[in-house]
């Protein structure tokens, strides 16, 4: 048997995903990464422009507060907190308010700067700010957040330029340069990138239209397909029952005759199924009506197959699960094919090995589990080399074809394990004409 898992399109295995940490504050590692050199630049820059322009504020006008201790912890902390700047832009820009406003207040009405200012044409504000009225631009979510975003850089630009204090035009310029202009940027960034998800959103759009005309293709496809094959095969299959029933009637040897009445009865069937799959190539999307007038039947006696296993020495673990309920014809034979195929690929690949059949019945679906221990002993070469090697592979077309799943791989002790659910069911020919 195959050693690779074999699953139906669509059908996904959940498992438990770790989310890493830098997930709660970044969409990519390109972000992370960008922020974080970002915050190390500015750290050094900040460093240099210490060294190069000095204090312009006497360090005793500090001594309210013990020195410039203070400063470097609001610079440091700011610096540090532009991390958060995609997931908390208000959060971020109302703290910066709240620092401007003191060190407006401190200095017109208190005793000194919070802040160190290193010019005199300096705005009143953190080094930093300019990167937070950017993010509060672009990364704010909501209209209403947006208006308050736009009411704390209104609030912070007039303290930048500070009106009252007939501010130099250098301080004005520095003002309009640490504020509006870093707004204006944002405008421009957060326009664009509404752009580009408008014009990936309409990609999406057509490639979605793309599929949903290429699968409406593929369905007519299915319905010319399903007519041809309902043309030219049951007429060749009636004409083989009909041409099987008359050898029987004018046959004298009783061994033609039964042998002709079990060619007829496998035609029969074959047409039979032949309509079933013809209905599931041609059906739509079942409704009620077509669910009440489609026929059910009885899943199919497995015990003729597990006899058969058993009287070759394959021993075969046989249970049923839930209330027996009817299901559509095509889903029965469907069942039958998934137990003889994996009992047959038990003879080929595991012959010797204990096997267990289970079938859980439930409402609205069936589920069929064939597992087998570990061979005794290696399989025989030329057995298990026989047949075309895409039994599997074919089951499950047949599966998926009546909008079932399949799922077969090794298990863990060295043996295989089939798992089928298929839907209680399947609207065929019959209930697509009459519903």
């Amino acid at each position: 048997m195959v050693s690779a898992p074999v699953s139906a399109p669509g059908v996904a295995t959940v498992f438990p995903v770790k989310r890493p940490l830098w997930r709660l504050l970044w969409n990519s590692r390109r972000e992370a990464a960008f922020d974080v050199c970002l915050v190390i630049g500015l750290h050094l820059l900040g460093r240099v422009l210490s060294n190069l322009y000095p204090t312009d504020t006497p360090t005793e006008v500090y001594d309210w507060v013990g020195g410039l201790w203070l400063n470097d912890l609001i610079q440091h902390g700011l610096d540090l907190a532009l991390l958060l700047r995609r997931r908390f832009p208000v959060a971020l820009m109302t703290v910066v308010t709240a620092v401007s406003l003191a060190q407006v207040l401190l200095i017109e009405f208190g005793p000194g700067p919070l802040l160190a200012i290193n010019q005199s044409d300096d705005p009143w504000l953190p080094g930093i700010t300019p990167w937070y009225v950017y993010a509060a631009v672009v990364y704010t979510q909501g209209r209403t957040w947006q208006f308050f975003s736009w009411d704390l850089i209104a609030i912070v630009s007039v303290l930048a330029v500070r009106p009252w204090d007939q501010p130099s035009g250098d301080a004005i310029v520095a003002g309009v340069l640490w504020t509006v202009f870093p707004a204006l940027l944002g405008l421009y960034v957060a326009a664009r990138r509404r752009l580009v998800q408008a014009l990936r959103e309409r990609a999406e759009r057509a490639e979605r239209e793309q599929d949903l005309l290429a699968e409406q293709a593929r369905a007519e496809e299915r319905a010319r397909l399903a007519a041809e094959m309902h043309d030219v095969v049951t007429h060749r299959v009636s004409l083989m029952v009909l041409q099987a029933g008359a050898l029987g009637v004018a046959a004298n040897d009783p061994e033609i005759r039964r042998a002709a009445e079990e060619l007829r009865t496998s035609g029969c069937q074959a047409l039979e199924e032949l309509r079933d799959l013809v209905g599931v190539l041609r059906r739509g999307t079942a409704d009620e009506e077509a669910r009440a007038e489609a026929p059910l039947t009885e899943v199919p006696d497995l015990t003729d197959l597990i006899g058969q296993s058993e009287a070759v020495g394959v021993p075969v673990d046989f249970a049923v699960e839930g209330d027996p309920a009817q299901v559509s014809a095509a889903v029965g034979r469907t069942a039958y094919r998934v137990v003889q195929e994996a009992l047959t690929n038990v003879h080929k690949h595991a012959f010797g090995a204990r096997v267990s059949v289970r079938v859980v019945h439930s409402d609205d679906r069936l589920r069929l589990v064939v597992r087998n221990t570990a061979p005794p002993g290696r399989a025989d070469a030329d057995l298990a080399t026989s047949g075309s090697g895409s039994g599997l592979l074919g089951l499950q077309q047949r599966v998926e074809l009546v909008g079932g799943s399949l799922y077969a791989a090794a298990t863990s002790e060295g043996g295989f394990e089939v798992d089928v659910i298929l839907p209680a069911y399947v609207p065929t020919e019959e209930a697509v004409v009459d519903g």
